[in-house]
């Protein structure tokens, strides 16, 4: 079991890159149906969603958009529940269909602050992809349209996902030994 050191704690291996690209090609399926003969603007929400954003829209079939928003809400290992937007909206979503792009939902308190921020702006529609999703920590009501993996609440790092700003850049997806 391959095992990777970050700052003071130990991770192992959890999700195979191999599976990460099956699951996003399960949901991108999907977001191809939804979505034939439309143009959606794609919005990752950074840092985390970087690769699964980029490997997500590469198999998307349609004519689309991409852009970014910046939200934290992490300190550690731990969210703070204090969400804080870092990087705002640069592009018009007015009367647009709109798919976010999410490395994680747990408890839903960022998706919960960006829905009311791209609300202001009068879409027509805002669909929620997800790479990671932990149905036990999610607090809210939102709708998540597009999971491609259900986890625990373990904390996870790799494939865009980080701890204290390092691991983003590791290929598989990689839980926290206790």
């Amino acid at each position: 079991m391959e095992i990777v050191q970050l700052h003071d704690k130990a991770f192992k291996k959890f999700i195979s890159n191999n599976d990460i690209q099956l699951s996003i090609d399960k949901i991108v399926e999907k977001i191809n149906v939804d979505y034939t003969n439309k143009r959606p603007i794609f919005i990752g929400v950074l840092n985390g969603s970087f690769l699964f954003s980029a490997d997500l829209v590469k198999k998307f079939s349609s004519s689309c958009e991409v852009a970014f928003i910046q939200f934290s809400s992490y300190s550690g290992t731990k969210s703070t529940g204090n969400v804080k937007e870092l990087m705002g909206l640069n592009v018009d979503i007015k009367n647009r269909d709109v798919i976010i792009l999410e490395d994680i939902v747990d408890t839903g308190n960022t998706l919960e602050k960006l829905m009311i921020t791209l609300k202001k702006h009068a879409p027509s529609s805002i669909k929620i992809a997800t790479l990671l999703f932990k149905p036990k920590a999610y607090k809210k009501k939102i709708p998540i349209d597009y999971v491609a993996i259900e986890v625990g609440n373990e904390f996870l790092v790799g494939y865009g996902l980080d701890y204290d700003g390092i691991g983003r850049n590791l290929e598989h997806i990689y839980k926290i030994e206790e």
